[in-house]
């Protein structure tokens, strides 16, 4: 099959990601109601959509997804009608996180009821930075086209990264606190405190390759982290900002040293952080200029990320 052939159906956003920077965004038949980069395939059917509405406030859809999990109901829905149509040649999707998108048994379900095709399923399970690169290797390889370009530019760019900052005294390192989601609080997990390192800070919480734990404010406010990064699971800077303006209701929020010293940042976690794709570099590169300014400037600020003042956007 030669990539004029492909009829490709990304399921997750990474996954659309990886498939354009591999050169084959005209080959994306369909997408996911998530995906949205690069803009090129917002014109493409969308075969998924939630179950819940993110419009919520952060509380209530924390309460929703893990109610649909006690119910071993897929938080997302298949357009089986929409594959029936487009008959793919190849499904791209996860089997990393049933939050992030639709369950990979409701897929592998979906897959063996068409009858106009029978498309090849490639299933994405990263959980660290080094298995998000054989991800891209995987997809490459399935679809036929060439993977090391691609992966030869992303690894020059976190090694110019980590060049820089190998070398940082302990001292300078400042002790990071990722935030995924304010309303129950939760640290970031996964390949953030990967890239945190990787950028010159020191992660306290999450574990290196484990999903995103619970965190107690009381573990927050014991910490005391240097710099604050709040990056909720899904969502842009300006919904970002309306989340953090909660903690700031917290009696002990004005004493923590990173409110004080200013130190307290929004990131766009939507665009870079939340999805394993290319852009992880990017999300590199954003924590590279806000921990050290004085060494990087990749020009993202305002838009991948900005200060966070309370009260003022």
């Amino acid at each position: 099959m030669t990539p004029s052939d492909l009829r490709i159906v990304c399921l997750l956003p990474s996954a659309t990601e990886i498939v354009a920077a591999l050169g084959l965004t005209d080959q994306i038949v369909a997408r996911s109601h998530e995906c949205d980069y690069p803009p090129e395939i917002l014109n493409r059917p969308i075969c998924t959509e939630a179950r819940i509405n993110s419009e919520q406030p952060s509380a209530e859809i924390d309460a929703n997804i893990l109610n649909l999990v006690k119910k071993a109901l897929s938080i997302y829905e298949l357009k089986t009608d929409v594959l029936e149509q487009l008959q793919p040649t190849h499904i791209i999707t996860q089997d990393q996180c049933d939050v992030c998108a639709v369950n990979f048994d409701v897929v592998e379900k979906a897959v063996r009821e068409l009858t106009s095709s029978q498309p090849e399923l490639i299933s994405l399970q990263p959980n660290l930075l080094g298995e998000v690169w054989t991800d891209i290797e995987q997809v490459a390889t399935k679809l036929g086209v060439a993977s090391q370009p691609l992966l030869t530019q992303l690894h020059s760019r976190v090694e110019a990264c980590r060049q820089k900052t190998q070398a940082l005294p302990d001292n300078q390192r400042l002790t990071v606190a990722g935030i995924e989601w304010t309303d129950p609080l939760m640290a970031t997990g996964n390949w953030i405190p990967e890239l945190i390192t990787i950028a010159g800070g020191n992660p306290l919480f999450g574990a290196l390759g484990k999903h995103s734990p619970y965190l107690e404010w009381d573990q927050l406010v014991a910490a005391d982290p240097q710099v604050i990064i709040i990056m909720p699971c899904g969502f842009d800077l300006d919904r970002t900002y309306q989340e953090a303006q909660q903690l700031t209701q917290r009696l002990e929020w004005s004493s923590l040293q990173a409110v004080r010293n200013g130190k307290v940042y929004l990131a766009d976690g939507n665009s870079y952080f939340n999805r394993p794709g290319p852009r992880l570099v990017d999300s590199l590169e954003i924590l590279a200029e806000i921990l050290h300014p004085e060494m990087f400037n990749f020009g993202y600020q305002d838009t991948g990320w900005k200060r966070f003042e309370a009260g003022n956007a």
